[in-house]
C-alpha cells in the first residue's frame, strides 16, 4: 500500500490488512484522572484499543474518560488529540486543541497549544487539500511567538506555513531566526539555512530533516545524500516478517550498487550485540545505524508505529513512497534513479 507522508500524522496500521510487528503502547502511560475509577477504566480500554490498532474505538474511550472528569484530564486531552489525528476526525481534533488552548495557564503552555493547534491546522490544509487553511497554521503560530518569541520549533513551522503563503521574504525572516536560536544539532539546521536562501523549497514534499550514526561510527544526514535516491528501512531482528523482507532487501542493495543509491537500514533493537551479530551473519553490507527502539528520534520523526516500513526519497529529498509490509519498489527505484542520473548529466553541463 503507497503512502505519502506530509506531515505528522500516523498511519492507521489496522487499516493496511498486511502482517506487521506493531509498537507496543499503553504501558508506560498515566491516566490524569486518578481516583475516578470508572474514568480510569476507559483509558485503559482506550489503551487496549491502541494496542489492537483500533484508534477510532481507542478516541471514543479517551473521550469518554475525558468527560467523566469533567475535562479536567490533561493526558485525556493530548491522547484525543492525537487519535483524533489518526483517524482525521477533524471536528473532535480542534475541539480538544481548542480546550487545550484555553486551558494553558504558562506563556509557554499557551506556545505549546497554539503550536499544536497549527500543527492540526496544517495536517488538515494538506490532507484535505485545503491550502486556504494555511492562514489558519500562521495566525496560530502568531499568537505562539507572541507568547514565546525565542521558540524554535513554531518559527520553523511559521516559516514553512509563510513559504506556502508565498510570503517569501517573512518565509526568509523566520528561517533565519531559527537558524539563530535553534541549537547547531538540530536534525532541521541545514535545511533551514537552503530554505532561509530560497523559500521555494519549503514548499516541497521534503522527507523529514535527519542524522543517524551509523555501525561503523559515521554520522549521516539526509542532506549528505543529496543527488541520490535514498530508501529507509525500519526494521528489527526480533520481527519476523523483517527477517522474511531481507532476502528481497539484499537483492535491492546488489542491484542497485554503483548507482547514485543509498540504503539505510534503522534497527529498532535494543540490545546491540545481537543486532550486530544479526547483521554480520546474514551479510548485510549497506548502511546500518540502529535506533534504540520505538522511542529514539529517527522512527519518531517518521511515526514509525509498524515494521517492517520503508521510506523512498528521491534525488532532491523529496519523499516519494512509504510502504509498510514489503512490496515491490524495484521499478519505482530504478525510475528514481534514472532520474538522478538525468539530474546530475543536466548539473554538470
Amino acid at each position: 500500500m503507497k503512502l505519502f507522508r506530509w506531515s505528522a500524522a500516523v498511519v492507521a496500521v489496522a487499516a493496511l490488512g498486511v502482517v506487521l510487528c506493531a509498537v507496543p503502547t499503553g504501558a508506560q502511560d498515566t491516566c490524569g484522572c486518578a481516583g475516578n475509577p470508572k474514568a480510569e477504566k476507559a483509558y485503559a480500554d482506550a489503551n487496549v484499543y491502541v494496542a489492537r490498532g483500533d484508534y477510532r474505538a481507542a478516541l471514543s474511550e479517551y473521550k469518554k474518560a475525558e468527560k467523566m472528569t469533567n475535562g479536567s484530564c490533561k493526558g485525556c486531552k493530548s491522547r484525543i488529540l492525537k487519535y483524533a489525528l489518526e483517524v482525521e476526525d477533524w471536528k473532535s481534533a480542534e475541539e480538544v486543541a481548542q480546550a487545550i488552548v484555553a486551558a494553558a495557564d504558562t506563556n509557554k503552555a499557551k506556545a505549546r497549544a497554539h503550536e499544536q493547534l497549527a500543527v492540526l491546522y496544517m495536517e488538515e490544509s494538506v490532507k484535505r487539500k485545503k491550502p486556504e487553511m494555511d492562514a489558519q497554521v500562521h495566525d496560530e503560530l502568531t499568537k505562539a511567538l507572541a507568547e514565546y518569541a525565542n521558540y524554535p520549533d513554531a518559527l520553523y513551522l511559521d516559516a514553512e506555513a509563510l513559504a506556502r503563503l508565498n510570503q517569501n521574504d517573512a518565509a526568509k525572516a523566520q528561517f533565519a531566526k531559527f537558524v539563530q536560536l535553534a541549537p547547531a544539532s538540530d536534525p532541521r539546521m541545514d535545511r533551514a539555512k537552503k530554505f532561509a536562501e530560497n523559500p521555494e523549497l519549503a514548499k516541497a514534499r521534503l522527507a523529514p530533516p535527519f542524522k543517524a550514526t551509523t555501525m561503523d561510527g559515521q554520522t549521516v544526514s539526509i542532506d549528505d545524500f543529496q543527488g541520490k535516491v535514498v530508501l529507509l528501512d525500519f526494521w528489527a531482528v526480533w520481527c519476523g516478517p523483517c527477517r522474511e523482507a531481507l532476502p528481497h532487501m539484499k537483492k535491492i542493495a546488489a542491484k542497485f550498487q554503483g548507482e547514485p543509491f543509498v540504503m539505510l537500514s534503522v534497527s529498532l533493537d535494543d540490545d546491540d550485540d545481537k543486532w550486530k551479530a544479526f547483521v554480520a551473519a546474514n551479510g548485510m553490507t549497506w548502511l546500518q545505524a540502529r535506533a534504540g527502539g520505538w522511542d529514539g528520534a529517527l522512527p519518531k520523526m517518521f511515526n514509525v508505529k509498524a515494521i517492517p516500513h520503508t521510506f523512498t526519497i528521491d534525488s532532491n529529498g523529496v519523499l516519494q513512497d512509504e510502504e509498510i509490509g514489503d512490496e515491490n519498489i524495484d521499478g519505482r527505484l530504478k525510475k528514481l534513479i534514472e532520474q538522478a542520473k538525468k539530474n546530475e548529466a543536466k548539473n554538470g553541463d
